[in-house]
C-alpha cells in the first residue's frame, strides 16, 4: 500500500475524530451527549462544538475530489513520489483547517480550504 493510499485512510478518519471532539468534551458539561438523540444534541450545541461538526461534514464533502485523484493519478502511473507528498500535504492541510474551523478564523479557514482544493486538483492533474 503507497503513502498515499495511507493519505486516503487518513483524511477519511479524520472528520470522525473532528466529531469525537466536542461529544468528548460534552461529559464535562451539564449538555452531555445523547447517543440515543445525536441529531438533536448536535443541534443544540453552539460555539466551537457547533463548528466542530462543521468541519467535520466538510471533511467527508472534501473526500470524493481527494479519494479520485489520487486512485485517477496511481491508475495513469503518475510519480509515486509527487502523489505522496501531495496526498500527505492534503492530510496536513485537512487537520490544520479542522483546527482554524474549530477556532473561528474564517478568512483563514476559507485559505485553507482553497489549499486543499489546489492539492486535490494538482494529484488530479497528474493523471
Amino acid at each position: 500500500m503507497t503513502v498515499a493510499n495511507w493519505c486516503i485512510a487518513a483524511a477519511c478518519l479524520l472528520p470522525i475524530l473532528v466529531e469525537l471532539t466536542p461529544k468528548v468534551a460534552s461529559f464535562k458539561g451539564k449538555d452531555r451527549y445523547d447517543n440515543a438523540h445525536p441529531r438533536d444534541w448536535e443541534g443544540r450545541q453552539s460555539g466551537w462544538m457547533r463548528r466542530a461538526h462543521a468541519a467535520h461534514l466538510n471533511g467527508f464533502e472534501a473526500l470524493p475530489l481527494f479519494i479520485a485523484a489520487v486512485i485517477l493519478a496511481q491508475q495513469a502511473h503518475a510519480n509515486q513520489d509527487r502523489i505522496d507528498i501531495l496526498a500527505m500535504s492534503f492530510v496536513l492541510i485537512r487537520v490544520l483547517y479542522s483546527i482554524i474551523y474549530i477556532s473561528n478564523l474564517a478568512t483563514l479557514r476559507s485559505l485553507t480550504w482553497f489549499a486543499g482544493v489546489g492539492i486535490s486538483l494538482a494529484i488530479l492533474a497528474m493523471a
